[in-house]
């Protein structure tokens, strides 16, 4: 198929994360969160990262109604813990990962979420899992700007701290 990088916003500046994305060519953000938004980052909000992001020419689109890690559909909890299994199941969740598949097709994108760590996040192990199923190469951008296979990632190998 092709590739598709992951970066987790984590606590970075506006900036740094921007230059992230411009290193690796990104040209599309994907946002996965459930909420877009962050108390401790506000820029990380929906709106203001969509304009950082367009001064640096940079597109941004919101999937975290499909794709996100805390859906509203109650079905997809077992006595209030989500279960992953139930989401990926969903007509929801497999309309997103096509969308996410087309949006990748045109240009080169970066699916994101708030972790650093895309072992501890739903990018890693809900939405990456079915990705290379279908075919495609997965890599996570880390804070450093060094690329991660996301087969390392399922493997529990140590990540850089940073």
């Amino acid at each position: 198929m092709g590739l598709i990088l992951t970066i987790g916003h984590s606590n970075h500046p506006i900036g740094r994360f921007v230059a992230l994305l411009a290193e690796h060519g990104i040209a599309r953000v994907v946002d996965i969160r459930s909420m877009p938004a962050s108390r401790h980052h506000p820029q990380f909000g929906k709106a203001r990262l969509a304009a950082s992001l367009a001064e640096a020419g940079i597109g941004y689109d919101f999937l975290g109604k499909a794709l996100g890690g805390r859906p509203r559909d109650p079905a997809c909890y077992d006595n209030g813990t989500i279960s992953y299994e139930r989401v990926a199941a969903t007509p929801w969740f497999r309309d997103g990962l096509d969308r996410l598949e087309a949006l990748a097709r045109q240009a080169p994108i970066a699916m994101m979420c708030a972790e650093r760590d895309p072992a501890a996040c739903h990018r890693g192990f809900l939405v990456t899992p079915p990705l290379l199923a279908r075919g495609w190469i997965v890599r996570h951008i880390l804070a450093d700007g060094s690329l991660v296979t996301a087969e390392k990632t399922e493997t529990g190998e140590q990540l850089p701290l940073l």
